[in-house]
């Protein structure tokens, strides 16, 4: 599904500058239900950022489904974004002026979907995540965990290729982020293809597959269920 080749990522802060990423080499396969993991400034939340096409390598190529998408403008950058990728973010980054139904129905807007379309499509995602009954509520009106089902059920409305989560139970107690994470291993049995980086080790062992990320460096790339190197 996605093949990177040689990606480096460097900031230019002024006087200083930060190799975030020193010549990547990986391959995400579909139905893949990845782990990275690293510590702190290892580099991994901005492997997941160039995977979801949300910033630019500073060299490399990015191979989707073969296709080189590295030097495509914005606007079909987007188009790609939103039409192949779902995102869960650690803080889940839901608008709060509208309700859970409305935050689920927003990317497919993005997609041109007819409203009546959307509205049923986000009816049925919510009620798969258990929140048929919070479809009217504003985020502020929902728990943590429950903010961050809503930001499941948007992720899968334009029945996305990929699910690129970052930290996604990182502002969870534990008992809700088993939940979700339950909920990710459901999705992924049922054939979608997920990207996840986490801190938890806990959590990053029940993937079937374990990258781990230091000094902006592929360390290692484990099938955790044969536990063979890829």
């Amino acid at each position: 599904m996605i093949t990177l080749k040689n990606i480096n990522k460097l900031y230019d802060l002024g006087e200083v500058k930060v190799n975030a990423l020193k010549g990547i080499n990986l391959t995400i396969n579909r139905g893949d239900y990845v782990s990275i993991m690293g510590p702190s400034g290892s580099g991994k939340s901005t492997l997941m950022h160039i995977m979801g096409i949300l910033d630019t390598p500073s060299s490399g190529q990015y191979l989707l489904e073969d296709y080189d998408i590295t030097a495509l403008p914005d606007k079909e950058l987007a188009r790609i974004r939103n039409k192949h990728f779902g995102f869960i973010f650690q803080s889940f980054n839901l608008f709060p002026e509208l309700s859970a139904l409305e935050n689920v129905m927003l990317p497919l807007g993005y997609a041109g979907v007819t409203y009546g379309k959307r509205k049923a499509r986000a009816k049925e995602l919510l009620d798969e995540v258990g929140l048929e009954h919070r479809m009217q509520h504003l985020p502020t009106m929902m728990s943590g965990g429950e903010q961050q089902r809503v930001a499941v059920a948007r992720a899968l409305a334009n029945d996305p290729d990929l699910i690129l989560a970052d930290e996604p139970t990182g502002n969870l107690p534990s008992d809700r982020g088993h939940e979700i994470m339950d909920i990710l291993e459901k999705l992924n049995k049922n054939g979608v293809t997920i990207a996840m980086v986490t801190h938890s080790p806990d959590q990053g062992l029940r993937a079937k597959r374990i990258i781990n990320i230091k000094d902006g460096l592929l360390h290692s790339d484990v099938d955790n269920k044969g536990g063979k190197s890829v």
